[in-house]
């Protein structure tokens, strides 16, 4: 067999392994990121999750080709004995490998570009003209949600499903992280400043209120819990709520 032959055998095989590596991948980001993230209770996790699978399929090809070229260095140029192996002609000098890398490489990079500038400008979008607004306030190591217009102060969330939330983040002491883990809602509360974000809450249920930025001893217990409910059950536990003093 000539050195041409050999080489026209090798390149087969990488291909080949790329492709079984990349379908492999694909298959897992098509159906892992589903299972492993939180559930989604709002549009902006449903483009957490939608997001997290693009990007995890359309990086498949790419870290299939870096695992396929280890695997095939490891199986076809590993040494043993004490004679120097003889040598072996540069990845970069294969034309071919070299223009499908940097082919597929560039097209991934447009494709993962246009998508995240269309994310971002989705997820900056202009809220409602009627927007419930809440005030999150935190402090060393506890939330505190206030409802303007109402005289209701918490430590539990509660929000009326469908309608679009407005929050309204600061902090009392030092930064925290203002993370809402199943809305996919996460902004920095910064001492002196009030943040905007905003989502829409749009299944019933509980979920978790966690701090993630590091603010100190008890960082790891500052979370709270919430619920969504119906907008009827909402009124209701507004009016039930004690006065401030």
């Amino acid at each position: 067999m000539t050195d041409s032959d050999n080489d026209k055998t090798s390149l087969k095989s990488f291909f080949w392994l790329w492709g079984i590596l990349t379908i492999v991948g694909v298959v897992l980001g098509l159906y892992g990121p589903s299972h492993l993230m939180p559930k989604s209770m709002s549009p902006n996790m449903h483009l957490t999750i939608l997001t997290m699978v693009i990007f995890t399929v359309a990086a498949a090809p790419v870290a299939a080709g870096v695992y396929a070229a280890t695997i095939y260095v490891l199986r076809n140029w590993t040494h043993k004995g004490d004679e120097p192996p003889p040598p072996a002609k540069p990845v970069r000098e294969n034309g071919i490998i070299v223009a499908t890398w940097v082919s597929i490489s560039v097209l991934l990079t447009l494709f993962l570009l246009i998508w995240g500038l269309g994310a971002l400008a989705e997820d900056n979008a202009s809220a409602s003209s009627n927007p419930l607004i809440v005030n999150v306030i935190a402090q060393q190591w506890v939330w505190t949600f206030q409802y303007p217009g109402t005289h209701v102060e918490s430590n539990s969330l509660y929000l009326p499903e469908g309608r679009e939330v407005e929050f309204h983040v600061s902090s009392d002491d030092v930064t925290h992280g203002f993370w809402i883990v199943q809305m996919g809602v996460q902004v920095d509360a910064n001492p002196g400043v009030i943040t905007t974000i905003h989502t829409t809450p749009n299944v019933l249920g509980t979920f978790d209120v966690r701090c993630e930025q590091f603010c100190g001893l008890n960082h790891a217990f500052m979370d709270a819990l919430g619920d969504v409910v119906t907008p009827q059950q909402f009124s209701t536990w507004l009016a039930a709520q004690p006065q401030r003093t």
